[in-house]
């Protein structure tokens, strides 16, 4: 890089030195809070000493000021550790603002301070108190009675980790209360802004559904209504997501106005500059310091500075010294996604600004890319085209609309109507492409060392085209294709085949597979248990789909069925309803049971439900199923639970659902098994597994499926203690999350836990 001839008073700005140091400290980042593993470590590292030695050979006389940047990054961090752990004590208070919490039925849910810390907040309340608490006043609640645990971790591969999320926002506790005192005050300015913040909750809330939707996602940076996900995910399905991100657009046009204002007012360019700062502010609160917001803000600001002190400087520096002070106040900052795909969109924007628009739309996607991959496991190849007119309907339709209904709403609802009307038509058309999966591919999940070589191979691939002759083009493009091309095969052409007890909490489900061609079966989906009257998200849509998509399936060739109970089969409508499958097997009787008939209605043709009974058989090309139980038809009660064998990498494997040792006598009376590898009947409770079954199944190991804590106290001491009594090793996945056994024609099998526990 050639060096600005500019005053030595500003010789720190050197081009280059800004954007290597935020390299420098986004790699400390990584290593502090991302690497989990001794290799991602040492990999870390070695980047971080290769731009230190890149810092020194290109700007050796401000060495110290990477070592200051460095050390003030080391600093912020030990700020921002976690705390230690907060306990309750009879004056502990927790505090919540009103635009924080969320009121369902009885219950409050939130985000508050407890003794300076936050954590995240659930409580019943009477009726009266939720009416209160609906006033917008700031929350107190006091006399706490209740338990307070860590945010817990993902337990299955592919799942959303909530434990990382919430470190991000410096949370790692909640609070689950069983009785408290409440009160509502406010008693200052931070106090009144949040209960502003809560107005526009609420106004947003009596528009109608779309524009609603649109001002909270534009302004607040929230979705406050689960019926709107159903527009999240068309958007997310056809890559145009970003549109709806609070970023550089809105910085933009919220500066383009408030500076054409000031200017109608006569106002200097410093007073217009001080105007927008404000306006900029306000912004970050109400979007509650969206990422990407803050980095185009940061960018805005520095970029202003810079110009009025008439100092010289390249924009890719300004993008670096943002990020540094972004990073300075929140150095946990790009362990959350949004703002690491705001940074490097904004370094590729940088990076491709010599491009045409459409050169530039498919590099910057390119750029993106293996982020998408590693984080929702799935793309859309004909992104470049739908951004080509839903970016033109959303910035001449949509935000036009949208901000316009702001200021008519409470006066004129007739023309909100005519609004709703329109954004309607345009949200249904984009709903009907979106059904279509036009374009959409379910790659698979890729790992850390592929994400960030595909980043660095992408990103030096658009600096050299910038430059290239068109062979060398066609030679670059080729060979990141053929990477991809690689990549994709190893996932959906996989030469290992899985047996992985998925961690559904107190719930069974298990998921084989075969080595390619793949074939994709499951033993049960599992189900929410509800005690009460809460509804809940599906767990299928939180833990199964994402563990599908993140292993590239998008159908499943069967589904094993064992009984009726909602932890076994309580999801299997919403799976149905968003996953192809080809069978749906269970065992004689079951789906004359009004309640399992109501579950599967209008998923399946009658041609794909089959009936199963001892001694049927299901054979595959890689693998036959062999029913053991029942032996009569039944109404799928525990009793009844359709119990299978099968055989991999001479391996027997037998699943027996909830079946209690009267069946086990039965199914010892009538078959001489005897199987490697087994499920404890019932989640280990004392009806399951009798001891004289255990000693005909002379098993290696046994497992688990049951839920952390849960309400039945599951597994139960006795069966323990059977196990312990004839020495059979037990794994269960209130331990160990997902439980995986993999193998191969070409290597030895072996078993793997998601959580970095041992099998007892």
């Amino acid at each position: 890089m050639r060096r600005l001839k500019i005053n030595s008073k500003f010789d720190v700005l050197e081009p280059g030195l800004f954007l290597v140091a935020a390299l420098l400290l986004v790699d400390c980042s990584f290593l502090l809070y991302q690497c989990t593993t001794i290799i991602a470590k040492v990999v870390t590292v070695l980047l971080a000493i290769y731009l230190c030695g890149l810092a020194i050979a290109k700007y050796r006389k401000l060495v110290f000021v990477l070592l200051l940047l460095l050390t003030s990054f080391l600093l912020a961090n030990w700020f921002t550790a976690r705390p230690s752990s907060l306990s309750l004590t009879k004056n502990s208070v927790i505090k919540l603002y009103p635009d924080e919490t969320k009121l369902s039925e009885d219950w409050l849910s939130g985000q508050g301070t407890l003794n300076g810390k936050k954590v995240l907040v659930t409580a019943k309340l009477s009726q009266k108190q939720i009416w209160q608490a609906k006033q917008g006043k700031t929350i107190w609640l006091s006399d706490l009675q209740g338990e307070i645990n860590s945010i817990e971790p993902a337990t299955n591969y592919g799942q959303f980790d909530a434990q990382k999320f919430y470190a991000t926002k410096k949370i790692w506790q909640k609070v689950n209360l069983k009785a408290c005192r409440i009160s509502f005050k406010r008693t200052g300015l931070i106090d009144y802004l949040h209960h502003l913040r809560y107005q526009l909750q609420r106004y947003f809330q009596r528009m109608p559904q779309i524009l609603g939707f649109f001002s909270s996602e534009l302004i607040l940076g929230e979705n406050p209504n689960s019926a709107n996900q159903i527009i999240l995910n068309n958007y997310r399905d056809l890559g145009i997501i970003h549109i709806l991100s609070i970023s550089g657009l809105h910085v933009g046009i919220y500066t383009i106005v408030i500076t054409a204002i000031c200017s109608f007012l006569k106002m200097t360019e410093k007073e217009s500059f001080v105007s927008c700062l404000l306006v900029l502010v306000i912004g970050i609160f109400l979007s509650k310091g969206q990422a990407g917001f803050i980095r185009a803000s940061l960018t805005f600001v520095l970029k202003q500075i810079f110009k009025f002190k008439k100092i010289p400087i390249a924009q890719y520096d300004i993008l670096g010294l943002a990020c540094i002070i972004h990073l300075l106040f929140d150095p946990r900052l790009m362990s959350g996604v949004g703002a690491l795909l705001s940074y490097v969109l904004a370094l590729g924007l940088e990076l491709t600004n010599k491009m045409s628009s459409i050169k530039r739309s498919i590099a910057l996607n390119a750029l993106l890319l293996p982020l998408l991959l590693f984080y929702f496991f799935q793309f859309n190849f004909l992104t470049v085209i739908f951004n080509i007119f839903a970016v033109p309907y959303f910035n001449w339709i949509v935000m036009p609309l949208t901000f316009l209904n702001l200021f008519i709403f409470a006066k004129l609802p007739t023309i909100s109507g005519f609004f709703e009307f329109i954004l309607e038509t345009g949200e249904r058309m984009i709903g009907q492409i979106s059904t279509t999966q036009l374009g959409l591919l379910s790659f698979g999940k890729i790992n850390w060392w592929q994400c960030g070589g595909l980043l660095l191979v992408t990103g030096g691939i658009i600096v050299c085209l910038n430059d290239g002759v068109l062979l060398k083009k066609i030679k670059f493009i080729g060979g990141l294709g053929l990477l991809y091309g690689l990549l994709f095969c190893t996932i959906h052409f996989p030469l290992t085949g899985q047996v992985s007890f998925i961690d559904v909490g107190q719930g069974d489900s298990i998921l084989i597979t075969t080595p390619f061609p793949r074939k994709v079966y499951l033993i049960d989906v599992g189900g929410k248990l509800n005690f009460g009257k809460r509804k809940f998200t599906p767990q299928v849509n939180k833990i199964t789909l994402p563990l599908l998509k993140a292993l590239g399936i998008n159908q499943i060739d069967g589904i094993f069925v064992t009984h009726q109970d909602a932890d076994h089969v309580g999801d299997l409508g919403p799976l149905l309803s968003q996953i192809k499958v080809k069978k749906l097997y269970m065992a004689a009787g079951l789906i004359k049971n009004p309640s399992f008939a109501k579950r599967i209605a209008g998923h399946l043709t009658t041609d794909q439900l089959v009936e199963l009974i001892a001694g049927d058989q299901v054979i595959e090309p890689q693998i036959s199923f062999n029913v053991v139980y029942p032996f009569k038809p039944g109404p799928g009660k525990n009793e009844d639970s359709l119990s299978l064998t099968f055989k991999l990498k001479n391996k027997r494997w037998l699943f027996t659902g909830d079946l209690g040792q009267e069946g086990e006598k039965e199914i010892m009376a009538n078959f001489h098994l005897r199987a490697n590898y087994f499920k404890l009947g019932h989640h280990g409770s004392k009806t399951a597994s009798n001891p004289i079954f255990l000693k005909q199944l002379q098993p290696e190991m046994v497992f688990i499926s049951a839920g952390r804590n849960n309400h039945f106290g599951h597994p139960h001491p006795e069966t323990i203690a059977t196990l312990r009594m004839q020495h059979i090793p037990y794994a269960s996945t209130q331990d160990c999350g997902m439980i995986t056994w993999t193998y191969s024609r070409f290597a030895s099998s072996k078993f793997s836990s998601f959580l970095p526990v041992k099998a007892k």
